[in-house]
């Protein structure tokens, strides 16, 4: 009986502390984004002289004024196009070539595949010039298109070789299955493969999401148009030279967040799920 009881005791104390451990990693996590709410809501006076979390008299108006003085409708729409196009494009082109690196058989396809890997490897600054270069011969600088090639470019190889190894351990029933009911290659992958991909899709689109959604210096590369610009280079525009105005700045970076938040949010059941239970169907 105490040997019950001193276990008991030792385990609700091991529970204790592992929970008072998430709980701090949690509050440290969340702290800046409390910091950055809180900054919005301050004055340009008070932003840092009011130490409180959330001040007294909150300034709504922050948010109304980053929206219209900072240009950001124009900003903010620019990032939704090519963040939803860039990572849609991603999803399909990488999916395509993961299944056919996994699933087919076709001449140097595993000299292709460690392409890719290389590339993993490449610092992705290290990748600017030449695709500056490649745009530049293309005239495509300063077009929607040209920075959405070079960002789908971009996010390839992690997306294909995530995919490639969610496709290998694809039971091969499912496939044969899929052949008898007369689905050809495309039939396969579009009514097999992507349906039981969905944890290893909803990784790649949120760290693509993430990855064109703060993209700020490819951006500044590729573009040069202000009607062209991301979300990201807006925010630049409460930086100045001999001051920076923090409360409209801190309200941008909120508005800047909250959609990335809300794909996180909508996302994150199908990342919990392991692979076996996306496998089940129904």
């Amino acid at each position: 009986m105490r040997e019950v009881t001193k276990y008991k005791i030792e385990g609700f104390f091991k529970s204790t502390l592992l929970h008072l451990f998430l709980i701090t990693v949690a509050l440290t996590c969340l702290f800046p984004l409390l910091w950055m709410v809180g900054s919005a809501l301050k004055t340009q006076q008070t932003v840092f002289s009011d130490m409180s979390i959330i001040p007294h008299n909150p300034v709504w108006s922050n948010f109304y004024y980053a929206w219209t003085k900072g240009n950001f409708g124009i900003y903010f729409l620019n990032s939704v196009i090519y963040t939803v196009t860039v990572v849609f494009g991603i999803v399909i082109v990488s999916s395509l070539a993961a299944f056919a690196f996994s699933r087919l058989h076709f001449p140097g396809k595993n000299i292709l595949f460690y392409m890719f890997l290389v590339a993993m490897m490449i610092p992705l600054p290290g990748s600017f010039v030449p695709l500056y270069v490649l745009m530049t011969k293309l005239h495509l600088v300063n077009t929607r298109i040209g920075y959405i090639l070079c960002m789908i470019n971009v996010g390839l190889s992690f997306s294909i070789y995530l995919l490639k190894t969610f496709f290998d351990k694809m039971p091969s029933a499912f496939e044969d299955a899929a052949r008898i009911d007369g689905c050809s290659k495309l039939g396969i992958w579009w009514n097999v493969a992507l349906p039981l991909a969905k944890p290893a899709i909803a990784v790649i689109i949120i760290f693509n999401s993430l990855n064109v959604w703060n993209e700020y210096i490819l951006a500044t590369l590729i573009l040069s148009s202000k009607s062209l610009m991301p979300l990201q280079r807006g925010l630049m525009l409460f930086q100045g030279t001999h001051i920076t105005q923090y409360p409209l700045l801190m309200a941008g970076i909120t508005i800047a967040v909250l959609p990335i938040i809300l794909v996180y949010l909508l996302m994150q059941r199908h990342i919990i799920k392991g692979i076996t239970a996306g496998a089940i169907v129904g």
